[in-house]
């Protein structure tokens, strides 16, 4: 029987990347979206689960089953400066209580470089580093097999992926660069099949690969 994965934010721009990523995988998929959420028709087969990210009850029911969750989740730029607090800290939080009452033993978090940083332009939006920081502090305290993943600027290019060679690093050792959202959605399925990224933050960007 296969594993089931959870995805949630799989509406969103590097959400659903992830889940077609996995479904290429041969992977069992549950993508978790708000009711309002529209999907690109690559996962309209998937098991969707609509809820009320506020709502623990119903994230816990509809984490039930699964044996991973990848939170993919972000706040959006916008004139509610509350955003980043809210999504970006207590829905992580709830996703994380989820997990622990649903039996969800591995989640990753796709979070941002330079996460937890004060002084940063991108702070100017509802101190959105700032309230990344503290959803990963939720993740870490938890008592899961976690990991986070913080990727660089996310770049939308889809073309020859291959062509690009990743950077990894540890914890507040890069401070700029690009990657596209379709390899950081291939590294996180990576990380969730390899033991050694459990407990780890992990920072990814990318670049052109040198010829041999």
């Amino acid at each position: 029987m296969k594993t089931l994965v959870a995805i949630s934010g799989a509406s969103g721009r590097t959400g659903y990347r992830i889940a077609e990523e996995a479904l290429a995988r041969g992977r069992a998929v549950r993508l978790l979206v708000r009711s309002t959420s529209k999907l690109p028709p690559s996962l309209a087969g998937c098991d969707i689960r609509r809820l009320d990210f506020g709502r623990l009850s119903q994230l816990v029911e509809a984490l039930r089953g699964c044996h991973s969750l990848v939170m993919a989740t972000g706040a959006r730029p916008s004139v509610n400066l509350l955003g980043p607090f809210q999504v970006d800290t207590q829905a992580v939080q709830r996703q994380v209580q989820a997990c622990r009452q649903a039996g969800v033993g591995r989640v990753l978090l796709v979070s941002s470089l330079c996460s937890g940083q004060l002084w940063h332009n991108l702070n100017l939006f509802g101190l959105i580093l700032v309230c990344k920081r503290w959803g990963e502090e939720a993740l870490e305290s938890s008592g899961l097999d976690w990991t986070v993943v913080r990727p660089g600027g996310l770049k939308e290019a889809e073309a020859d992926p291959e062509q690009q060679e990743l950077v990894v690093s540890g914890a507040n050792t890069q401070q700029q660069g690009t990657i596209p959202r379709r390899l950081v959605a291939r590294y996180c399925l990576e990380c969730l099949d390899t033991p050694s990224t459990v407990h780890q933050v992990l920072e990814i960007t990318s670049k052109p690969r040198q010829a041999p």
